[in-house]
């Protein structure tokens, strides 16, 4: 039977090494899923914020990882795949929205769909929105940023500028609408508009009137909103 010379066992046994080495290092640079995720720490879980009546605790607002907004990996690559200007413009709010979030308000696409957003806004603190999170949604159309998303709110509101579907009169939402406004200047609007509100043009009457004439009366009605936001789906 014919042997193989020393000096070509000795190449094939080198060859039989790197080959299994690279397998290796392949196998164990695979990118980790994103359920790999380390959960927030406890000390985020158990935060308290305190209210500015009597000291009563509230629950904490979730941080942005803890919020249920679907968010798919697979958003960039379609979008990628069906590029139009309102699609690359909303990948670049996202992008923003992500490196440089303004306080008290997120937002992302729904799974992966880049034209519908889930978003949360964070009531101001020291004022009778303090400690709610109110989820709302965006609908975007091919015209954006030409024309406004359609924008309403989730949660349960009572507010005098928001009817009773959640829809917002909010005027950069309508007439004042400009396409410089992106995605942040949208949600941080909106929650300007919590405490900045418009009783002379009232979505909702019986806000409008209890705001002008029992400013007690309507902050209580207020409280149970947010109440009700800490349990609301």
């Amino acid at each position: 039977m014919p042997t193989l010379p020393s000096h070509s066992l000795s190449i094939f046994l080198l060859l039989f090494l790197e080959i299994s080495t690279t397998r290796t290092t392949v196998y164990h640079h695979r990118i980790p899923s994103e359920t790999a995720r380390p959960p927030p720490s406890s000390d985020e879980s158990f935060l308290r914020r305190k209210a500015t009546n009597g000291g009563q605790t509230y629950p904490p607002s979730p941080t942005f990882d803890q919020l249920p907004i679907h968010f798919s990996g697979r958003l960039t690559f379609q979008s990628l795949r069906m590029s139009t200007p309102a699609r690359k413009r909303l990948m670049r709010d996202f992008k923003r929205l992500q490196q440089d979030p303004p306080a008290g308000i997120s937002g992302a696409p729904y799974d992966n769909n880049i034209m519908l957003w889930n978003a949360f806004i964070f009531g101001p603190d020291d004022t009778p929105w303090d400690g709610g999170t109110f989820k709302l949604t965006l609908q975007f159309s091919e015209d954006y940023p030409n024309k406004p998303p359609t924008v309403r709110f989730i949660s349960r509101m009572f507010h005098p500028n928001i009817y009773a579907d959640g829809s917002i009169c909010l005027d950069i939402l309508q007439n004042q609408w400009s396409p410089i406004y992106d995605v942040a200047a949208i949600l941080t609007s909106i929650q300007s508009l919590l405490c900045d509100r418009n009783p002379n043009s009232p979505a909702n009457s019986e806000a409008a009137r209890l705001f002008s004439e029992n400013k007690r009366e309507y902050n209580r009605k207020v409280r149970e909103i947010v109440e009700q936001s800490w349990t609301a789906d």
